[in-house]
Formats: structure tokens, sequence, C-alpha cells
């Protein structure tokens, strides 16, 4: 019996009605847009309202399924990488899995932070390489809900939104190679949604479980332990795009200075949705599929990088 590969045969974004602006922010913050942009590229951001991270991925898992007119009971698995899920428990996938009535998918959720999509998605390859036909893989976020709205550090950064892909079993690979790393010693470098160690035996100072971030120590992470596993993964190989985590304009733009690659082989929107953790990634690729930049045809190459809490980063070679 021969192995099947996952291949990406759809993709699709939602992002909340609701944008904000620099402008916005500077309202109630020490900032203003010059001094956003200038440091992170960022000019607005998408933020939900009413709507929670589950809301949102089931947009993009019901869009997958209406563009492509699967039936939803046909689907393997649904997986959703997210660090901001309504509950601790359901995962986000599984309340999914209950929106469009996938009642034969498995479905769990992947907490990677911003690596989150591609932790999500290299999962996802391993179960169709093991048998598994058909399942959509989702990155989704409402990090808004993680900030201290009055922490200019962070306040600035993040946005929300979903996006996804629907993998079917193919004869030839598409993810052709795929690198994931952690290094849980830098895990304090970014911290959210911290849970109070207290039950009625122990007592536990009030802790905020806000979003935290040593930002030198994500800059230095992100140009020294993530550049330097890029570029061993990506070897000699022609890489038409790098689809990078979208988090600092200046990052991406350093990257590809030290990959010795042209800036426009590295696609960037961070300036209209800000940092989507897990979101950011699909967000983009989706966006490239609609404009035609990219085409699921099989004759591009493309590499996905996240990178983030944990601190976890990870690489995908693909050929769409």
């Amino acid at each position: 019996m021969s192995m099947s590969f996952g291949k990406i045969i759809a993709t699709a974004r939602y992002l909340p009605e609701k944008i904000v602006t620099n402008d916005d922010l500077a309202e109630w913050l020490d900032t203003s847009d010059e001094w956003i942009q200038s440091r992170t590229g960022i000019k607005q951001r998408h933020i939900a309202e009413a709507e929670n991270t589950s809301d949102m991925c089931s947009q993009v898992a019901k869009k997958l399924v209406d563009h492509t007119t699967i039936d939803p009971l046909s689907l393997d698995f649904i997986i959703v990488a997210t660090m901001s899920p309504d509950y601790t428990s359901p995962s986000v996938a599984c309340q999914v899995q209950g929106q469009i009535g996938a009642t034969q998918a498995m479905a769990f959720d992947v907490t990677a932070a911003c690596a989150g999509f591609v932790y999500a998605l290299a999962t996802a390859e391993n179960f169709i390489r093991g048998g598994m036909r058909r399942g959509i893989v989702i990155g989704g976020e409402k990090t808004s809900k993680l900030l201290d709205w009055h922490d200019r550090s962070s306040a600035v950064l993040f946005g929300d939104g979903a996006a996804g892909v629907l993998l079917e079993a193919t004869e030839e690979p598409s993810i052709i190679k795929q690198m994931l790393r952690a290094d849980g010693k830098q895990s304090q470098a970014l911290t959210a949604g911290y849970h109070a160690n207290k039950n009625i035996f122990h007592e536990e100072a009030e802790t905020s479980p806000a979003l935290t971030m040593d930002g030198r120590g994500i800059w230095n992470f992100a140009l020294n332990d993530v550049t330097k596993s890029l570029k061993e993964f990506v070897g000699e190989e022609s890489v038409d795009y790098y689809l990078l985590h979208q988090a600092n304009k200046r990052i991406i733009e350093k990257i590809a200075r030290k990959m010795s690659e042209p800036l426009e082989k590295f696609p960037m929107n961070l300036m209209n949705y800000g940092n989507t953790s897990a979101a950011s990634i699909p967000i983009l690729l989706d966006e490239l599929v609609e404009t035609k930049q990219l085409s699921l045809n099989g004759k591009q190459k493309i590499v996905l990088t996240g990178y983030g809490g944990g601190l976890a980063w990870g690489n995908l070679l693909i050929q769409l």
C-alpha cells in the first residue's frame, strides 16, 4: 500500500469587522501612529467584539466546506492552533466540529503560540501519512482578550482573526519537509492567560493573566535561533516565497538580509492586521492565493516559518 501525503486544496480567512487604527490607540495610550509604524510596521488591527475565538474559527471552517462543497462528514480531523481559546475545555476544535456538523472528525487544539499553525499543519500532515484522508487546520486568535490595553509595549502589537486550510491525501508529497523546535528554558519570555495556582488548600498572591513579553528577548530569538534554523532548513533549496509569522516588519527585513534573499520573497500584511499569533501565516497565505500571487497548482515552493511563545518555532517547505 502506497503512502499518502497532505495537499492544501483550499484556503480561507475571517477577520472581525472592527478596525482599530494607531490613532485610535493614541487616544488612551502614550503613543502615536509614527511611533508604532516606525518600530513595527503596523498601521491598524482587527478586533473582535462579541465574537470569540471559536466563532471566528467556525466561520473559516464553514468557508472551507462551502467553497469546496465537501461533506463535513468526510472530514477525519479538525486541528485548531490557538493560545486564546474560549475555554480550557472544550477545545476550540471541538466547538468548530459541532458548528459544522463534522461528527466523524477527531478534534483538538494545538498550543504553540505564534508557531501554532506550523505545528498544527505538520501534525495534520503526519496524520495523513498515517492513513487519514481529509481534514481542516485553522489558526485562530482573539488575542485582544489577553492584553492589558493600558500597556503600550504589548497593546499596540496584536490583532484578532482566523484562517485555515483544507488538506486532502495525495500520492505526491506537497509538504516536503518539516522542522519543529522549542526552547523551554526561555518559556517566560512570553506568557499569557496565567491560571492562578490556588485552591482551598493553597492561596497564591494575585497575578495578572495579561500577556507579558520580553520584547528584546523575542527580537534576539527571532534573529538568532529562528534565522539559524531557517538557513539550515532551506539549504540549497530554491524558494519562491517565505511566509514568516507577521510580528514585526523590521524582524522580517533583517531575516531577509540574513538569508541573502530579496525582500520581495517575504510578503507582508502585518500593517493591516498586527500580530495575529497563530492566525498570521494562514491569513497571509489565503490573501496571496486570493490575489493569485500563489496558486494551488503544485508549481511554487514556499516556506512557512512560525515563531513565538514557548519558545517554539518551526519551518515547513511546501510545494503548493
